[in-house]
């Protein structure tokens, strides 16, 4: 066996032994509730939250960033739809019995996590206008990744591969911006 087969099949491995751990944690009705609660309120709320307090607390002249933030929210978006058709990688849950679906899927497909990717991203580029915030954010971001493992929904590599594109999409963003500045 070639050496990247076996470091394909030792990371398969390490993806499904973490995910089987942690979605064990959702057993318990308490933690179960908690991370539906937390990746019900990924799917929008509490990022629509954050951006609320960042126009409240800064003005209306944050118009630009917000819009830099809706362009790296679709091209994020884009990114993650792409890959999610094209590796038609089914969720754990529907591949080992062993995992209990904690929630109600969005879509069909397990990679990338997009709830993750955009948690990342909106967290680095609203991060970088308001940095307090980030005392809020980091947290719900971490909470995020796991609420998507513990639930059954994903594979960590999922979750690190949405992380991934969340910060390229952000950094891209956050670096263009002061050219579109300039332009507008």
């Amino acid at each position: 066996m070639s050496r990247i087969k076996i470091a394909h099949k030792t990371i398969l491995d390490w993806d499904l032994r973490s995910c089987v751990y942690l979605n064990h944690w959702s057993e318990n009705p308490n933690i179960a509730l908690f991370f539906r609660t937390i990746s019900r309120l990924g799917d929008g709320l509490f990022w629509g939250t954050m951006l609320g307090i960042v126009w409240f607390m800064q003005g209306i002249s944050y118009f630009f960033q917000v819009m830099y933030l809706i362009a790296a929210s679709s091209v994020g978006t884009l990114i993650y739809k792409v890959l999610k058709r094209h590796t038609v990688r089914p969720r754990p849950y529907q591949v080992h019995q062993v995992i209990i679906l904690g929630e109600r899927p969005l879509d069909h497909f397990s990679f990338p996590s997009g709830h993750t990717l955009h948690a990342v991203m909106i967290t680095t580029i609203l991060g970088s206008i308001m940095p307090i915030l980030l005392l809020i954010m980091l947290p719900f971001t971490l909470l995020i990744a796991l609420s998507r493992m513990i639930l059954g929904l994903h594979y960590p590599t999922d979750v690190i591969v949405g992380a991934t594109i969340g910060v390229v999409v952000a950094s891209l963003t956050l670096w263009l911006a002061p050219v579109f500045n300039i332009i507008l």
